[in-house]
Parts: structure tokens; sequence; C-alpha cells
């Protein structure tokens, strides 16, 4: 194996092999830049390109995309308040007020500095799962699975804030818009009210944009100012590096959660951010700034998302199972490369496997210390006026929520919901947690009722859903019992 990495690695160091790395990097960073694109359009556009290349550099390519675009999210995630793509949501919750309050260089040089971490670790989980892989899989099922979902949906109290009834709320509500379309279980549709674009459900890139975007854009015009309420840009690239090196182990833990998640087919994409951000701030000492600035919550979602890509590609190229639409055409670009996925890649097709893994590590690093050299200048867009910059992302935002499917309705939704999150944000109601009820729904369902299909109750007294039952209920408990420290120590602090 260790001769096979290291043949691996000359080969990813080929000077047109890293030079179409950087092409896909590139192409990931602006992908990931303009809200509402994500993975699988950036996927879309490069696969033309790989035709007629040996498997290396097609994957040269390809995965230098894929492991970068959820760096470059990052900036409009803090710089504007927008999803980048699915898995920078969490990032807005800390890392828009730091823009605010004129910290913005500061967030994006610990977010990309994490974003490296997560990566690398995500590259060696993906490494150390080449000869585990078969095993691991088959340990979940879909009462594992269905408990891992209860994990993400167990974070809704948690980013309420101090309203953990109406985050439980916003959870269910969330649940609720996210049953539109085909039921899982059975052949029927539910609450289409027979229009034909319901059938799928509502697109996620629509929910994001509208419930987080628009909100702020409507704010901003009204307000009349730029997001940076100081006209400065204080901080530094280098403090936000500085402090993610001081919590280290924050982003370890985060990464190993993100790659975990991110291996499970379905589930990790969308949430992997809310779980390691609700973990963070469930189990984090003095937490009571999380959501008004607090630099952790940059770090601990940033850790994962990029850690996740590694995990993803465990069950894409082990068993030709896709975990995110990204990986699907994945699976496509490896095809047309004439590589299958599946056992081979554990075995005549080993080399290209680790020279994936190999590429995955480097291009996250050179990614992220290209975002982190970006850093400074793109982040004067935090200080242009609302009235020059909101009507330009508006168009942006349009554009990115007419993609989901190319539909009429994707652009009534898209203002429907940015109105009902502007009522939401104003009425001091949390937005995160019906985004975590609205992507966890399908899956919740889908995994009962296969469970309940094939095991009836029995399922319940798996030792491994016992198991993730415990963590549940620890990561419950340490948020309230932390929660109840910080309250007191607030309290001493006013009375001192």
């Amino acid at each position: 194996m260790a001769a096979t990495a290291i043949e691996a690695l000359v080969t990813v160091l080929d000077p047109l092999r890293i030079m179409y790395m950087f092409f896909g990097i590139s192409v990931g960073i602006i992908i990931g830049f303009l809200p509402g694109l994500g993975g699988p359009v950036g996927m879309s556009i490069l696969l033309p390109f790989i035709f007629g290349m040996d498997p290396y550099t097609g994957m040269a390519l390809l995965i230098g995309m894929t492991a970068i675009v959820h760096t470059g999210d990052t900036f409009p995630s803090v710089l504007l308040g927008v999803p980048g793509s699915s898995g920078s949501q969490a990032t807005i919750m800390d890392g828009y007020p730091l823009a605010k309050k004129g910290e913005a260089a500061r967030a994006l040089g610990a977010a990309f500095f994490s974003s490296i971490i997560g990566g690398v670790i995500g590259a060696i989980v993906l490494f150390l799962a080449i000869p585990i892989g078969r095993p691991l899989m088959q340990a979940f099922g879909s009462p594992e699975l269905f408990m891992l979902s209860i994990l993400g949906l167990s974070m809704v109290g948690t980013l309420a804030g101090n309203s953990p009834v109406r985050g439980i709320l916003a959870g269910a509500i969330g649940m609720l818009l996210g049953t539109i379309g085909g039921a899982p279980g059975v052949a029927e549709y539910r609450y289409t009210f027979d229009w034909l674009y319901l059938t799928n459900g509502l697109p996620l890139a629509v929910f994001a944009l509208g419930l987080f975007a628009l909100p702020e854009m409507i704010d901003l015009l009204v307000k009349k100012q730029s997001i940076s309420s100081t006209g400065k840009l204080g901080g530094s690239q280098l403090q936000g590096v500085k402090d993610a090196i001081k919590n280290k182990w924050l982003i370890f833990r985060s990464g190993v959660m993100g790659a975990v998640i991110g291996f499970i087919p379905g589930l990790g994409g969308s949430v992997v951010d809310w779980i390691s951000y609700g973990t963070a701030k469930q189990t984090l000492k003095n937490t009571e700034n999380f959501g008004k600035g607090d630099i952790r919550g940059v770090i601990a979602p940033e850790g994962a998302n990029n850690a996740k890509e590694g995990g993803a590609l465990i069950p894409t190229l082990l068993f030709g199972i896709p975990g995110s639409g990204t990986t699907a055409i994945l699976l496509g670009g490896l095809i047309l490369l004439g590589v299958q996925a599946g056992p081979n890649m554990l075995e005549g097709d080993l080399p290209v496997t680790v020279s994936i893994v190999w590429t995955l590590a480097l291009a996250n690093i050179f990614g992220g210390i290209v975002c982190i050299l970006l850093a400074k200048q793109i982040s004067k867009i935090s200080m242009i006026q609302a009235d020059k910059l909101v009507p330009f992302l508006i168009i942006i935002m349009m554009m990115g929520a007419y993609q989901s499917t190319r539909h009429w309705g994707d652009l009534i939704f898209f203002i429907v919901l940015g109105l009902f999150g502007w009522a939401m944000k104003h009425l001091d109601w949390p937005r995160a947690p019906l985004l975590v009820g609205f992507v966890l729904a399908l899956p919740s369902e889908r995994y009962l009722h296969l469970s309940m299909s094939r095991y009836g109750f029995e399922w319940l007294f798996h030792p491994s859903v016992l198991a993730i039952g415990a963590v549940i209920i620890l990561l419950l408990a340490a948020g309230v019992y932390m929660r109840r420290i910080s309250n007191r120590e607030m309290q001493k602090g006013e009375k001192s």
C-alpha cells in the first residue's frame, strides 16, 4: 500500500495534472462564490472537458473542483449572509454577524484554515477506509440511518438559542414542508395541489436562498448602508488563522464528525455543518455569543463541511453509491474515463483511488491558501453600499434559484420563502431549525418506513441503535448543562 501511495503521489504531482487541478480549484472557488449553484453545477460544467483524458488527469480536474467548492462558498456566507451552497448554511450564523462587526477578514481566515485541516482529515479518512470500506458500509442499516437523522433533528432546540420551544416548532414546520411531493414508502403525493412542480418537493437551493438570503437583502436596502456597520474591514486573515489554531481540537473533532457523517449516503451533504455547529454549541463553554459573532461558530461548520467530501467519496468509489448530486455526476465522470466504481477500485484501479486521496488533500491545501490570500481584497465587498450591491445580488440569487428545476415555480417560492424568512427574522423566530427540519424530513421518513417494514419494533433494541440513542441523550444533556453554566456565569458577571 505504501508503494502504491508513493507512486500515486508522483503521478498526481505531474505538472500537467497540477495545472488541471488548479483549473478545477478555480472553478470550485467561482462556483462556491455564486449563491445557489454548488457542486453539481460545477461538476456538470467540467464533465465535457474530461473526454479523452487519462483517469489521473480527469480526476485531478474533477476532484480539484469538488474539494474546494465548500471553501469558496464561505465568501457569500460570511460577507453577504447568503448560503453559497447547502454545506455553508451554518457558517452564516456567526460568520455574517462577524462581518457586520467589521471582522470579515478574521472570519474568512479562520474559516479557510479550518477548511484546509478539515479537508485533509477527510482525505485521511478516505485513505484509511480503503481496506475496511466494505464491512464499514455494511454496518449501517436503515435503523442506524434513521437514528442519525434523529441526531440531526435533535439540534433544532440548540440552534434556537434562548427559544427552544420556537426552535422545535420551526423544526416541525420545516419537516412538514419537507413532506411536500412524493412519499418515500408508498406511491402517493402529498400537498401538491395538482401542481406538477410540487411533485418532486421544494428544491433545497430555493428553500435555503429564500429563507436566509432574501431577508438580509431586504434589510440592507431598508437601512441603506453597507454590510459592515463599522465601515472598516477590521481583523485580519492572520488573526483568524490564530483563532483556528487556538481551537485546533474543535477543528479536529468537527473534521472527524464531518467525514463520518459524509460517509452516509443521502444524509451528510446538507446537514453535516448543522450537526457540527450544534454539537459545538452544546459542548463548548461560554457559548452565549453563538449566533452573535463567535469565531468558534465559524470554525466548527467549516472544519466539517470540507471533511465531508472525503467521507462521501467512500461509498461513491467503493460501492458506486453516490451520497450527493456532486458524487452522482462524479460517477458519470469515472465511467467516461473508463473506470468502474466498485470493488475494482480496491484492486485493479487502486492507484487511481489513491491518486484521488492525494488530489483531495492537495486541492484543499492549495485552494485554502489561495482563498486566504484573496480574503482581504474580497472582504471589501462588505463595505459596498447596499443600493449598489443588492440589485446585482438579487439577480444572481434568482438565477441560482431558477437553476434548481428551471421552472417558474422556483422564482415564486424564492420570493414567498424570502418574505416568510424576513417575517421570522423580525418576529425573533429561529430560521436554522426550519431548514434542518426540511432537510431531514424525507430521509427520516424513508429510514423509519424501511426499519418498520423490515424489523417491526425489534430494531429499537439493536446495539448500534441504542449506542446512537445514548449519544443523542448525552449531547442533549450536555447542552442543558452547558447552558446552565453559561447562565450562572452571566448572572455572576451581572452581580459583580
